[in-house]
């Protein structure tokens, strides 16, 4: 969830980045720019659920596709997707890790 609310504040302020120095129409520079960072968010809240998740890697896909608007974006949606599949791969061992220790815990039936 951290990594997805630090990044809609980078995303969000591509925008002005996109307008000014690629000469990006506004309108569409505003409309990339806040609709990834109101993605970011609302995959934040939706991570608990697999469209979560699924949002989570579509806008990591969309955040390296603004290099070809930005071409600073591909290192920064490159970090951010590296900080986004680490956070994904420790939050899977931490479930099973919990899972394994669940069923420790369980006398056997």
């Amino acid at each position: 969830m951290a990594v997805l609310c630090f990044e809609s504040i980078v995303l969000g302020l591509s925008a002005p980045v996109m307008i000014m120095v690629e000469d990006l129409d506004p309108a569409l520079g505003i409309t990339i720019g806040v609709g990834l960072a109101v993605a970011c968010l609302l995959a934040a809240g939706l991570l608990r659920t697999p469209v979560g998740e699924w949002l989570g890697h579509a806008i990591q896909v969309a955040a390296i596709a603004l290099g070809f608007i930005t071409p600073i974006m591909f290192l920064v949606g490159l970090m951010f997707a590296a900080l986004w599949g680490t956070a994904v791969w420790m939050g899977r061992r931490i479930e099973s890790d919990r899972a394994r220790w669940a069923a420790a815990d369980e006398p056997p039936a």
